[in-house]
């Protein structure tokens, strides 16, 4: 009897060991799981960090290379002053004939005038020596989240990148701006002189240069567009009427003339970038399909 007694109690004992070998299974399972949860949050919280980390080193890098930049150009901002000043002197020449000699001078008409000026070409004297190191950072810290096509596309389109900006930079300082401000300046003088601001003619010199170069890039964004297939060749050249005329309206914004002379030393350039445009555009293009084979209308996305 009493080795009944034992199997029973054994018997009974049983299904109470295994649910609380289940419970602690089930207890081990939640704790790895919170452990799991938490060990992703910490690894999600790393890069995070790592990476603003990285940008704030970057961005402290770059204004200490800009700030010892700054105190170095003031040893020769004069002579970056001397080369603004181009232009106004060709467009002296240019408004000069044998019989009257004219003369474009600056004024200062504030007492801080040229000291604001003069810090003003020293910064952004120092931001275009620097740029090569700015680019520098950037992609430095963009390209380690990109793809090795994405990385083989900006680094071969850099280059033409700076070329086409320097080639709109110096387009507008030699040949737009001087005959540009030789009309500003001596249009109906014999009433009233024109006595220019050195501050008003450094802005636009400056706003000229930079609105000019980032135009010139317009070839490069439409090869870009045609290539990711956003725009196709015979859609741009569908388009060249209207570019026509935007082409003139763009002049007529950038150039500070209303003469029909300057507009098309402006608008015939540009005219000449979108055909670049189409032309490489052309070389690049490649067909957008759907599933199905047909082709996708341009400005639709694939189904």
């Amino acid at each position: 009897m009493a080795e009944k007694t034992d199997n029973k109690t054994t018997e009974n004992n049983e299904p109470a060991e295994q649910d609380n070998e289940q419970k602690a299974l089930a207890d081990a399972s939640v704790k790895d799981g919170v452990k799991a949860a938490e060990q992703d949050k910490k690894e999600k919280k790393a890069p995070i960090s790592g990476h603003l980390k990285e940008l704030r080193d970057r961005l402290l890098r770059s204004v200490i290379v800009v700030g010892v930049l700054v105190f170095a150009s003031f040893f020769f901002g004069n002579d970056v002053l001397q080369l603004i000043l181009h232009p106004i002197r060709r467009a002296a020449e240019m408004a000069s004939t044998p019989d009257m000699l004219v003369e474009i001078n600056l004024y200062a008409l504030t007492a801080l005038e040229n000291i604001s000026v003069f810090f003003k070409i020293c910064l952004t004297s120092s931001l275009i020596i620097a740029m090569p190191y700015l680019v520098y950072e950037i992609l430095a810290f963009v390209t380690p989240g990109l793809t090795k096509k994405e990385k083989r596309l900006i680094f071969t389109a850099l280059p033409f990148i700076v070329v086409m900006f320097l080639g709109g930079v110096a387009f507008a300082f030699f040949i737009a701006l001087p005959p540009a401000l030789a009309f500003l300046y001596t249009f109906n003088a014999q009433y009233a002189q024109v006595l220019p601001s050195i501050a008003d003619y450094v802005n636009l010199v400056t706003r000229m240069l930079l609105v000019v170069g980032i135009v010139f890039e317009t070839p490069l964004i439409i090869m870009l567009l045609a290539k990711f297939g956003v725009v196709s060749p015979e859609w741009l050249s569908g388009k060249r009427k209207i570019w026509i005329i935007l082409a003139f309206v763009i002049a007529a914004i950038i150039t500070p003339t209303p003469d029909p002379i300057n507009q098309l030393i402006i608008a015939i350039p540009l005219i000449l970038l979108l055909e670049l445009g189409i032309f490489l555009a052309k070389r690049v293009y490649k067909n957008k399909r759907n599933k199905d084979g047909t082709l996708v209308p341009v400005g639709q996305s694939g189904k």
